[in-house]
């Protein structure tokens, strides 16, 4: 276990608990006249070096080239997420659909939300604001996806056993008390995840994880050279 002084010189965003004391790389080895070419190298990075929580393949790269590449391969799922109550679940929920590269993600209600647990992935992820869960329907269903809300209520379809579409988005309501009445008027099926405790249900952004790598297991192509295992 890291002590308190060793956990404070870490970098804020450096998400291996026990990586490197920096993440990143320094500046470009052998100086500017060795610096490679092309519209993705992002020039104040080949000089001062790349710290960002980024995976190899995009060190050096502007922020636009990187999400300009990652758009070329995104997946069909987007996930929803109802901010009433400025969930702090939300960040941790962008993080990880950056993570399994969701299509897109929308936020319901209150514009504002905190970022925090986003660790700066927010920047590589289209996100997208509705007013209501109601005019998030009427987005997606345009677009022929399918709207399905995770919530324990009776009826919902088990996610173990559940073919889930492709082109879907995942709605999770704020933490405790789940969808909203609008949201369940709204969508288009429920589904639930197997539990064996004595709590009632668990934190928003671990059911979003697994709902997202549910998706993946279905259908992403785990083989692609694209595939990041760290």
């Amino acid at each position: 276990m890291e002590s308190e002084g060793e956990e404070d010189s870490r970098a804020p965003y450096d998400p291996m608990p026990h990586g490197q004391p920096e993440v990143g790389v320094g500046p470009w080895p052998g100086g500017r006249t060795s610096w490679p070419t092309g519209p993705q190298w992002d020039p104040t990075l080949l000089e001062a070096g790349d710290r960002r929580n980024v995976v190899d393949r995009y060190r050096y790269w502007t922020l636009e080239a990187i999400v300009a590449d990652l758009d070329l391969r995104r997946h069909a799922f987007h996930v929803a997420i109802e901010n009433w109550q400025h969930d702090f679940n939300i960040g941790t929920i962008v993080r990880t659909a950056n993570a399994f590269l969701a299509a897109e993600v929308h936020i319901v209600g209150n514009r504002r939300w905190n970022r925090r647990g986003a660790m700066v992935t927010d920047r590589y992820q289209h996100i997208r604001h509705h007013a209501s869960v109601a005019d998030l329907a009427a987005y997606l269903h345009e677009r022929d996806v399918r709207l399905l809300g995770i919530d324990n209520l009776p009826g919902s379809e088990h996610l173990e056993t559940m073919a889930i579409p492709r082109d879907v988005c995942f709605l999770f309501g704020q933490e405790g008390p789940g969808l909203s009445e609008s949201a369940r008027e709204v969508v288009d099926g429920t589904f639930s995840i197997a539990q064996f405790g004595s709590t009632r249900s668990i934190n928003a952004s671990a059911a979003a994880a697994i709902a997202m790598h549910s998706w993946i297991v279905q259908h992403a192509d785990i083989h692609s050279a694209a595939t990041w295992r760290g």
